[in-house]
Protein backbone atom coordinates (compact mmCIF):
# COMPACT_ATOMS: atom_id res chain seq x y z
CA UNK A 1 0.00 0.00 0.00
CA UNK A 2 1.11 3.58 -1.09
CA UNK A 3 2.47 5.22 2.11
CA UNK A 4 0.27 8.66 1.37
CA UNK A 5 -2.72 6.09 1.51
CA UNK A 6 -1.41 4.42 4.35
CA UNK A 7 -0.73 7.47 6.51
CA UNK A 8 -4.80 8.75 5.73
CA UNK A 9 -5.97 5.93 6.57
CA UNK A 10 -3.92 5.35 9.85
CA UNK A 11 -5.09 9.25 10.51
CA UNK A 12 -8.95 8.18 9.81
CA UNK A 13 -8.59 5.11 12.10
CA UNK A 14 -7.61 7.22 15.03
CA UNK A 15 -11.69 8.10 14.76
CA UNK A 16 -13.16 4.80 13.43
CA UNK A 17 -11.78 2.38 15.30
CA UNK A 18 -11.71 -0.72 14.26
CA UNK A 19 -13.13 -0.67 10.89
CA UNK A 20 -10.42 -0.27 8.44
CA UNK A 21 -12.13 -2.70 5.81
CA UNK A 22 -15.16 0.12 5.70
CA UNK A 23 -12.64 2.94 6.00
CA UNK A 24 -10.52 1.49 2.72
CA UNK A 25 -13.76 0.85 0.68
CA UNK A 26 -14.74 4.88 1.39
CA UNK A 27 -11.16 5.86 0.68
CA UNK A 28 -11.59 4.52 -2.39
CA UNK A 29 -14.96 5.21 -3.49
CA UNK A 30 -13.70 8.77 -2.80
CA UNK A 31 -11.05 8.18 -5.16
CA UNK A 32 -13.24 6.61 -7.75
CA UNK A 33 -14.72 10.03 -7.51
CA UNK A 34 -18.58 8.20 -5.97
CA UNK A 35 -20.92 8.94 -4.08
CA UNK A 36 -21.43 6.64 -0.73
CA UNK A 37 -24.69 5.40 1.44
CA UNK A 38 -24.08 4.67 4.74
CA UNK A 39 -26.64 2.23 5.95
CA UNK A 40 -27.02 1.06 9.37
CA UNK A 41 -28.23 1.87 12.58
CA UNK A 42 -27.96 5.19 14.96
CA UNK A 43 -24.65 5.83 17.25
CA UNK A 44 -22.09 3.33 15.14
CA UNK A 45 -20.16 6.08 13.64
CA UNK A 46 -21.69 7.16 10.10
CA UNK A 47 -21.09 11.25 10.43
CA UNK A 48 -17.95 10.50 12.63
CA UNK A 49 -16.56 8.54 9.98
CA UNK A 50 -17.95 11.23 6.98
CA UNK A 51 -16.54 14.23 8.94
CA UNK A 52 -12.95 12.25 9.49
CA UNK A 53 -12.34 11.68 5.77
CA UNK A 54 -13.41 15.76 5.15
CA UNK A 55 -10.69 16.83 7.57
CA UNK A 56 -7.86 14.05 6.65
CA UNK A 57 -8.33 15.02 3.17
CA UNK A 58 -8.65 18.51 3.31
CA UNK A 59 -12.39 18.59 1.46
CA UNK A 60 -14.35 21.63 2.18
CA UNK A 61 -17.38 20.10 4.08
CA UNK A 62 -20.93 20.83 4.99
CA UNK A 63 -23.23 19.00 6.99
CA UNK A 64 -27.41 18.66 6.12
CA UNK A 65 -29.76 17.20 8.68
CA UNK A 66 -32.39 15.87 6.13
CA UNK A 67 -36.03 16.68 7.87
CA UNK A 68 -39.37 16.46 5.96
CA UNK A 69 -39.61 20.45 5.44
CA UNK A 70 -35.85 20.74 4.14
CA UNK A 71 -36.79 21.48 0.65
CA UNK A 72 -34.86 21.10 -3.04
CA UNK A 73 -34.33 24.76 -3.06
CA UNK A 74 -32.44 24.50 0.43
CA UNK A 75 -29.89 21.91 -1.79
CA UNK A 76 -29.76 23.37 -5.34
CA UNK A 77 -30.51 27.28 -4.81
CA UNK A 78 -32.73 29.06 -6.17
CA UNK A 79 -33.64 32.80 -8.40
CA UNK A 80 -34.67 35.97 -6.57
CA UNK A 81 -35.88 38.99 -8.80
CA UNK A 82 -33.79 41.69 -8.03
CA UNK A 83 -36.02 45.33 -7.79
CA UNK A 84 -33.39 47.40 -9.76
CA UNK A 85 -32.94 45.34 -12.37
CA UNK A 86 -35.94 42.73 -13.07
CA UNK A 87 -33.08 40.39 -13.73
CA UNK A 88 -33.44 36.91 -11.73
CA UNK A 89 -30.54 36.48 -9.30
CA UNK A 90 -28.96 33.25 -8.30
CA UNK A 91 -28.55 32.55 -4.54
CA UNK A 92 -26.48 29.63 -4.06
CA UNK A 93 -27.52 26.65 -2.08
CA UNK A 94 -26.26 24.47 0.64
CA UNK A 95 -24.07 21.96 -2.05
CA UNK A 96 -21.74 25.45 -3.34
CA UNK A 97 -18.64 25.64 -3.05
CA UNK A 98 -18.22 22.86 -1.02
CA UNK A 99 -16.48 19.25 -1.84
CA UNK A 100 -18.19 17.12 0.71
CA UNK A 101 -21.89 17.13 1.64
CA UNK A 102 -22.57 15.49 4.52
CA UNK A 103 -26.48 14.58 3.88
CA UNK A 104 -27.29 13.39 7.32
CA UNK A 105 -30.43 10.51 7.76
CA UNK A 106 -31.19 11.55 3.56
CA UNK A 107 -33.96 9.18 3.97
CA UNK A 108 -35.98 11.66 6.22
CA UNK A 109 -36.33 14.08 3.70
CA UNK A 110 -39.25 14.07 0.60
CA UNK A 111 -38.35 12.31 -1.88
CA UNK A 112 -38.96 15.70 -4.10
CA UNK A 113 -35.75 16.74 -1.89
CA UNK A 114 -34.15 13.82 -2.29
CA UNK A 115 -34.02 13.95 -6.13
CA UNK A 116 -32.89 17.59 -5.54
CA UNK A 117 -29.13 15.87 -5.65
CA UNK A 118 -29.42 13.58 -8.57
CA UNK A 119 -27.72 16.37 -11.03
CA UNK A 120 -25.12 17.09 -8.77
CA UNK A 121 -24.16 13.45 -7.78
CA UNK A 122 -24.05 12.22 -11.34
CA UNK A 123 -22.60 15.54 -12.97
CA UNK A 124 -21.18 18.05 -10.63
CA UNK A 125 -23.68 20.67 -11.26
CA UNK A 126 -26.79 22.09 -10.90
CA UNK A 127 -29.67 23.78 -12.53
CA UNK A 128 -31.52 26.18 -11.96
CA UNK A 129 -34.78 28.06 -14.22
CA UNK A 130 -32.33 26.69 -17.36
CA UNK A 131 -29.13 28.05 -15.87
CA UNK A 132 -26.51 25.48 -15.08
CA UNK A 133 -23.97 25.92 -11.81
CA UNK A 134 -20.74 24.35 -11.37
CA UNK A 135 -19.89 22.96 -8.09
CA UNK A 136 -16.66 22.90 -6.58
CA UNK A 137 -14.19 19.93 -7.63
CA UNK A 138 -14.13 17.01 -6.38
CA UNK A 139 -18.04 16.83 -5.08
CA UNK A 140 -18.71 13.98 -3.21
CA UNK A 141 -21.72 13.13 -1.39
CA UNK A 142 -21.71 10.89 1.31
CA UNK A 143 -25.53 10.16 2.82
CA UNK A 144 -26.26 8.23 6.15
CA UNK A 145 -29.47 6.74 6.82
CA UNK A 146 -30.46 4.21 9.33
CA UNK A 147 -33.03 1.32 8.91
CA UNK A 148 -34.90 1.55 12.00
CA UNK A 149 -36.77 3.74 13.14
CA UNK A 150 -38.31 4.32 9.76
CA UNK A 151 -41.72 6.24 10.58
CA UNK A 152 -41.91 8.88 8.83
CA UNK A 153 -39.41 8.30 6.18
CA UNK A 154 -39.00 7.63 2.65
CA UNK A 155 -37.34 5.36 0.61
CA UNK A 156 -34.67 6.68 -2.16
CA UNK A 157 -35.94 6.18 -5.61
CA UNK A 158 -34.24 3.47 -7.65
CA UNK A 159 -32.73 6.61 -9.33
CA UNK A 160 -31.14 8.07 -6.43
CA UNK A 161 -29.59 4.49 -5.21
CA UNK A 162 -28.03 3.97 -8.62
CA UNK A 163 -25.58 7.06 -8.50
CA UNK A 164 -24.45 6.19 -4.85
CA UNK A 165 -21.06 4.01 -6.31
CA UNK A 166 -21.14 1.98 -2.49
CA UNK A 167 -23.34 0.99 -0.12
CA UNK A 168 -22.24 -0.05 3.37
CA UNK A 169 -22.69 -1.42 6.44
CA UNK A 170 -20.43 -0.04 9.56
CA UNK A 171 -22.03 -2.26 12.12
CA UNK A 172 -21.21 -2.43 15.54
CA UNK A 173 -17.20 -2.46 17.00
CA UNK A 174 -15.73 -5.96 18.48
CA UNK A 175 -14.67 -5.98 22.28
CA UNK A 176 -11.17 -4.58 21.99
CA UNK A 177 -12.17 -1.80 19.70
CA UNK A 178 -15.60 -0.65 22.10
CA UNK A 179 -12.67 -0.88 24.90
CA UNK A 180 -10.64 1.47 23.28
CA UNK A 181 -13.48 3.90 21.97
CA UNK A 182 -14.65 4.44 25.92
CA UNK A 183 -10.70 5.02 27.05
CA UNK A 184 -10.14 7.82 23.91
CA UNK A 185 -13.97 9.50 23.17
CA UNK A 186 -14.32 10.11 26.44
CA UNK A 187 -11.83 12.04 27.40
CA UNK A 188 -12.16 14.32 24.09
CA UNK A 189 -12.93 14.99 20.57
CA UNK A 190 -10.79 13.42 18.93
CA UNK A 191 -12.18 14.85 15.35
CA UNK A 192 -10.03 18.16 16.45
CA UNK A 193 -7.07 15.97 16.76
CA UNK A 194 -6.79 14.82 13.29
CA UNK A 195 -4.12 15.72 11.11
CA UNK A 196 -5.13 17.37 7.89
CA UNK A 197 -3.06 15.19 5.25
CA UNK A 198 -3.92 16.51 1.98
CA UNK A 199 -5.80 19.44 -0.26
CA UNK A 200 -9.03 18.89 -2.96
CA UNK A 201 -6.23 19.35 -5.55
CA UNK A 202 -4.39 16.31 -4.09
CA UNK A 203 -7.45 14.40 -4.07
CA UNK A 204 -8.43 15.37 -7.75
CA UNK A 205 -4.79 14.42 -8.91
CA UNK A 206 -5.50 10.77 -7.19
CA UNK A 207 -8.68 10.65 -8.80
CA UNK A 208 -6.71 11.42 -11.86
CA UNK A 209 -4.38 8.73 -11.49
CA UNK A 210 -7.07 6.12 -10.43
CA UNK A 211 -8.78 6.73 -13.93
CA UNK A 212 -5.75 6.09 -15.80
CA UNK A 213 -5.60 2.62 -14.25
CA UNK A 214 -5.59 -0.14 -17.08
CA UNK A 215 -7.97 -2.58 -16.79
CA UNK A 216 -7.46 -5.77 -18.94
CA UNK A 217 -10.22 -7.56 -21.56
CA UNK A 218 -11.09 -10.15 -19.06
CA UNK A 219 -11.52 -7.94 -16.35
CA UNK A 220 -14.37 -6.11 -18.16
CA UNK A 221 -16.13 -9.45 -19.33
CA UNK A 222 -16.12 -10.48 -16.00
CA UNK A 223 -17.85 -7.83 -15.06
CA UNK A 224 -20.57 -7.74 -18.15
CA UNK A 225 -21.24 -11.34 -17.30
CA UNK A 226 -21.44 -10.23 -13.99
CA UNK A 227 -23.77 -7.81 -14.89
CA UNK A 228 -26.03 -10.11 -17.51
CA UNK A 229 -26.54 -12.44 -14.64
CA UNK A 230 -28.38 -9.90 -12.85
CA UNK A 231 -30.38 -8.91 -15.60
CA UNK A 232 -31.29 -12.34 -16.64
CA UNK A 233 -32.03 -13.84 -12.90
CA UNK A 234 -35.93 -13.99 -12.29
CA UNK A 235 -35.13 -13.72 -8.69
CA UNK A 236 -34.02 -10.15 -8.59
CA UNK A 237 -35.88 -7.38 -9.23
CA UNK A 238 -33.99 -4.98 -10.58
CA UNK A 239 -30.70 -5.98 -12.78
CA UNK A 240 -27.26 -4.08 -12.68
CA UNK A 241 -27.61 -0.89 -15.04
CA UNK A 242 -24.67 0.22 -17.06
CA UNK A 243 -23.83 2.81 -14.59
CA UNK A 244 -23.39 0.23 -12.04
CA UNK A 245 -20.72 -2.12 -14.64
CA UNK A 246 -18.83 1.32 -14.63
CA UNK A 247 -19.12 1.64 -10.89
CA UNK A 248 -17.73 -1.92 -10.52
CA UNK A 249 -14.99 -1.18 -12.93
CA UNK A 250 -14.35 2.25 -11.20
CA UNK A 251 -14.20 0.76 -7.64
CA UNK A 252 -11.43 -2.13 -8.91
CA UNK A 253 -9.71 0.14 -10.58
CA UNK A 254 -9.27 2.40 -7.13
CA UNK A 255 -9.04 -1.22 -5.29
CA UNK A 256 -5.78 -1.61 -7.45
CA UNK A 257 -4.55 2.03 -7.11
CA UNK A 258 -4.55 1.42 -3.14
Amino acid sequence: MDDKIKSILDEVDKVVIGKRDTTEKILMSILAGGNILLDDVPGVGKTTLAMAFSRVLGLHCRRIQFTPDVLPSDITGFSILNSETYALNYMPGAITDINLLLADEINRASSKTQSALLEAMAEGQVTVDGESYPLRKPFIVIATQNNVGTAGTQLLPYAQMDRFLIRLKIGYPDYESQMEIMHYRLEKNLINNLRQLCLAEDVLHMQKDVLDVTVKDRVIAYITELAMATRENPMLELGVSPRGTLAICQMAKARAYV
